[in-house]
């Protein structure tokens, strides 16, 4: 969907400007992952408009496969509008405009399953399943097991102002039940699920996904972890324990300027180092160099940092991670010394 982002703080009602963004968080994860390297397809539907035009150029700029987005002539593209203020506070305001929306309109008969079952990893959120009854029977026959079904990746994503009735806690559940690697926060399972003894208690109340991800905050995010996707086949792999013991890496000191698509970008971290086979750590690591990218910039999607330095980062000892400070601009940072330095 289009992102109408405040020209300043205030109201909604108050703010005079918008600037005009990309968003989604299938979308944002997919560019984060085509920009930093990995084969990338966004699967979706948007208008016959020119809002739909915005969408498909920008998104395919990142480098990421759009062959199998649908356009849709009757119905147009998604937008929403939000305030500058974070989205814990109070003062967040979020104006959702996707009833109706081509991308409400999606079902099993109008996507193309062929391309969906021809990924390493397919990524679905619980957003999507907010959208309609239609969107709903489709996540539905994504996540069944299937002859063919790559490993599925969902990101619980509960925004309660996009569900219609009191069903997200259900539907969300059985998602993510029926998914091989499944990230949520620990707020957002409380709220949903009434989840509050930690990742232990979420873990409790999904054990079926080989890998679960609580992200905690600015605390840090834990991982359990049963079995895992190879790097060269993307599917699930080795044996599955009864028991695994969990793994929490803390979260990064990062400057934050927004929150929004920090959950996004931390999935696509976590996704890239598990398709390139990296240990337990280093996957929680690059999940969390990818949400600093995210919230020290304005908008809801953000390069993540070069390869080779987010690969520098995870690698540091405890004690030297510890200590990152990350500030403002600082993977482009990064780039410039980089490019200043090669010759």
């Amino acid at each position: 969907m289009v992102t109408f982002l405040p020209g300043g703080p205030g109201r909604l009602a108050d703010v005079p400007s918008f600037h005009r963004a990309i968003g989604g968080a299938e979308s944002n994860v997919a560019c984060a992952l085509a920009a930093f390297g990995h084969t990338a397809r966004w699967i979706s539907r948007v208008g016959a408009d020119g809002f739909g035009d915005h969408l498909v150029e920008r998104i395919a700029g990142y480098g990421v496969d759009v062959t199998a987005v649908r356009r849709d002539p009757a119905r147009p593209t998604g937008v929403y509008f939000r305030t500058a203020g974070d989205r814990g506070t109070g003062a967040h305001e979020v104006a959702y405009y996707r009833a109706g929306s081509a991308a409400s309109a999606m079902s099993v008969t109008d996507v193309d399953l062929t391309a969906v079952r021809a990924a390493r990893v397919l990524h679905l959120t619980g957003i999507t399943a907010a959208l309609s009854d239609e969107c709903r029977d489709l996540l539905h026959t994504l996540t069944a097991p299937a002859p063919g079904r790559p490993p599925v990746s969902f990101d619980v994503n509960h925004r309660p102002g996009l569900w219609p009735d009191d069903e997200a806690a259900r539907l969300l559940l059985d998602l993510a039940r029926r998914a091989d690697i499944v990230f949520v926060g620990a707020d957002e399972a409380e709220q949903a699920w009434g989840a509050t003894g930690g990742p232990s208690a979420i873990r409790e109340l999904l054990p079926e996904p080989d890998v679960l991800v609580v992200k905690q905050g600015a605390k840090g995010a834990t991982a359990f972890v049963r079995r895992t996707v190879t790097a060269e086949a993307g599917r699930v792999a080795g044996p599955r324990a009864a028991t695994a013991p969990s793994v929490f890496e803390p979260a990064l000191d990062a400057a934050v300027v927004a929150t929004t698509g920090a959950g996004d970008a931390f999935a696509a971290g976590f996704l890239s180092a598990t398709l390139r086979g990296l240990p337990v750590r280093d996957r929680l690591r690059h999940g969390h160099l990818f949400a600093a990218a995210a919230l020290t910039t304005p908008g809801d999607l953000a390069p993540p940092p070069a390869r080779d330095h987010a690969d520098r980062l995870a690698a540091l000892d405890d004690d030297a991670w510890g200590r990152l400070r990350l500030g403002p601009g600082w993977t482009q940072a990064e780039q410039a010394h980089e490019e200043a330095n090669t010759p």
